[in-house]
């Protein structure tokens, strides 16, 4: 077993025990981790900050819960988004989820813009997404849910998921080719 290992079994076995030390040290060394799973799904910094806090207070509640024996960053990565969804929820009046049978989809056939963006890059755009576009775009293209997977944790049709993804595909496309325009 590494050393990087043992620390992190030591910080964990110590949130179990409700040391504070021991959770401030886990919250330091997840928070960029957190907070990046947290931005891509509210799109602002400030509901990030929020987000990422009410997980992490989820995971110092269910720590106990976690086997030791297994990776940690995936039993954190699902609870952050877990609670990126709740917040979505929480906030679903104003996030317009659009049905499909209200939606007129774009093409899909179009090509994609040659760009060079870099992962921040990509994020921002991302994050310019309404929310609710930014939501199913999350979930289906970064974390691989399905999506009858994604219209249970949204509350919406399995058609309207995929509705909002054509449109969030097709939104990036709109977003990239302006930026192809203003700087190609």
């Amino acid at each position: 077993m590494d050393q990087d290992r043992k620390i992190l079994e030591a910080i964990i076995n110590g949130c179990k025990e409700n040391d504070r030390q021991s959770q401030q040290e886990l919250y330091r060394n997840f928070y960029s981790y957190g907070m990046s799973i947290c931005l891509r799904y509210t799109g602002s910094e400030a509901d990030a900050v929020e987000v990422l806090n009410d997980g992490f207070l989820k995971i110092f509640k269910n720590i106990k819960k976690f086997d030791i024996e297994k990776s940690f960053k995936p039993w954190l990565r699902r609870i952050l988004v877990n609670t990126c969804i709740d917040h979505i929820k929480k906030n679903a009046k104003h996030n317009h989820l659009v049905d499909i049978t209200e939606a007129a989809v774009e093409s899909t056939q179009q090509e994609a813009p040659d760009h060079d963006l870099s992962y921040q890059e990509i994020l921002t755009k991302i994050g310019e997404l309404s929310p609710a576009y930014r939501a199913v775009f999350n979930l289906y293209v970064i974390d691989g849910f399905k999506h009858h997977e994604i219209a249970e944790q949204l509350g919406i049709t399995t058609s309207t998921s995929k509705a909002n993804l054509t449109r969030a595909k097709a939104a990036l496309r709109a977003m990239l080719g302006k930026e192809e325009y203003q700087y190609g």
